[in-house]
């Protein structure tokens, strides 16, 4: 039942997501019509392609950002992986995912993605595939200094970055990331997963 959820709820959220521009437009239809053809589209067994769910993560202040060195791909990226099928919603996928990477609890959640980005790879499947992957954004709990960081073993390394000096092996569309969700953290028409948009 929850992988009927999980599709319904991304089918749901790719329906009503107000793209913010042409390209995004684009691709939110290309999703769209994706799942239309795979039912099982949320989930890494599905060989043509999947949803997957990740987290671009910053510090309370909004002046760092949290990225993860990607054994399989050697670039610094944001937070995620694949949906699971006890995951009831695409969002959820996407706040698992950033809780295991990071080890940050209490992180609060954009309701609406702030980027989508389908991209080939050959993931955990060892066959050639295509990620559709729903990007949101979070901000973690404010604390004395930067949050403490749990590195899972699915990543090499995990670091906070200030958000003016990324490293020079960022995942293609990171920096474009990185401001998107800065921007929806602060738009005051949206609110983080518990109502309370983050002080700055």
């Amino acid at each position: 039942m929850a992988a009927t959820s999980l599709w319904s709820s991304a089918y749901g959220v790719l329906s009503a997501w107000d793209a913010p521009d042409d390209p995004q437009q684009a691709l939110r239809h290309d999703y769209l019509a994706f799942l239309d053809q795979q039912p099982d589209g949320c989930l890494r067994r599905c060989e043509p392609g999947h949803l997957t769910g990740s987290v671009i993560v910053y510090d309370a202040t909004l002046t760092h950002v949290l990225l993860t060195l990607h054994p399989r791909v050697g670039r610094w990226l944001q937070l995620g992986g694949h949906c699971e099928e006890a995951d009831e919603t695409i969002r959820d996928a996407a706040a698992r995912e950033a809780l295991e990477e990071s080890g940050i609890a209490g992180l609060r959640l954009t309701e609406m993605p702030v980027k989508l980005d389908k991209h080939p790879i050959t993931c955990s499947l060892g066959v050639p595939t295509h990620h559709f992957d729903v990007q949101f954004a979070a901000v973690a709990p404010r604390s004395e200094g930067l949050p403490p960081i749990i590195r899972s073993e699915e990543s090499t390394d995990l670091a906070w970055w200030p958000v003016g000096e990324l490293p020079a092996n960022v995942g293609s569309g990171i920096l474009d990331l990185v401001e998107r969700g800065i921007a929806a953290t602060t738009d005051p028409r949206l609110r983080t997963s518990d109502g309370v948009k983050p002080s700055v």
